[in-house]
């Protein structure tokens, strides 16, 4: 991932929050491209570097309109996903993802003796912090847009593993964003290092199982992971998910449309959508035309 691309989302959000603002109005190329301060030629060619397709056509993906269409859509392919028992298919191409739960004792101790390693990266979508065990990833946050460096991932790791010892390991916690955020990640399984009720980890669990550029409302989360009628439960348990993009709670959309209702911001919401179904989803035949 290179520091340009990365470095581009700032302006992609500024774009997509004035969209969003603006909708009705249909805001055109230069439109958008003034309200982030670049000509029309620059904004397209920073845009097609980060999305790889236009902004005209990745905005497509962020209507309320598109999102309740593509709900009705991704039903059979989720079905298809529970069916089988998969656990993240679609993961990023390659990439495969385990969890391992925390176990009570564990939890009792206030995990006490466990060590974590840390660190703060760019990513295509902003500044991440990434924590990990000796073999498994505990954490995974998108930097409030007002913050800076790494103390407000440290002070977030220390609040939710309160007797843990930790230590920064840039070179190590490096490595793994590179291998989450590329765009052909290979490599030995992702493992996951999962602290939560019994119901939250079967609601992270099913989200595993959401492939990418699909969507699910809360209503059919809440069916697939067992218990349709804990519509509340389920969405909590998604707003409590510790491990941001690889647990993608970022594809549950209320039946309305919507993009509310992210723990890292509606707008990065959208922007990791659009994002995936410009690699996954519609948009990939056009990305393919472009190359």
């Amino acid at each position: 991932m290179s520091q340009s691309h990365a470095s581009d989302y700032a302006r992609i959000e500024q774009a997509i929050t004035y969209l969003d603002e603006n909708f009705q109005d249909k805001p055109d190329l230069e439109e958008l491209a003034a309200e982030v301060g670049l000509s029309p030629w620059h904004f397209q060619r920073m845009f097609r570097r980060w999305a790889g397709i236009r902004p005209k056509r990745f905005l497509q993906f962020l209507t309320a309109d598109y999102a309740r269409g593509l709900l009705e859509r991704s039903s059979p392919l989720l079905d298809a996903a529970f069916d089988a028992g998969l656990s993240g298919p679609s993961r990023l191409h390659n990439l495969f993802v385990v969890t391992e739960a925390v176990t009570p004792s564990d939890v009792r101790r206030g995990n006490e003796g466990l060590s974590l390693r840390h660190g703060v990266h760019e990513t295509p979508f902003g500044l991440c912090g990434l924590a990990m065990t000796d073999r498994s990833i505990c954490s995974l946050s998108f930097a409030p847009a007002e913050a800076s460096g790494s103390v407000w991932f440290t002070d977030q790791l220390s609040a939710h593993w309160p007797r843990a010892e930790f230590a920064e390991d840039h070179p190590a916690t490096g490595a793994i964003v590179q291998r989450i955020f590329s765009e052909d990640p290979k490599g030995e399984p992702i493992s996951l290092h999962l602290r939560g009720t019994n119901f939250q980890i079967r609601t992270w669990e099913a989200l595993l199982r959401i492939p990418a550029a699909t969507v699910t409302s809360y209503q059919d989360l809440a069916r697939r992971s067992g218990d349709e009628r804990a519509v509340r439960a389920t969405a909590s348990a998604v707003a409590r998910n510790p491990i941001a993009f690889l647990i993608p709670c970022h594809r549950v959309i209320r039946k309305t449309g919507p993009f509310h209702n992210y723990a890292w911001g509606p707008v990065r919401k959208q922007a990791i959508l659009g994002w995936e179904q410009a690699r996954f989803g519609e948009g990939r035949d056009e990305v393919r035309s472009a190359a």
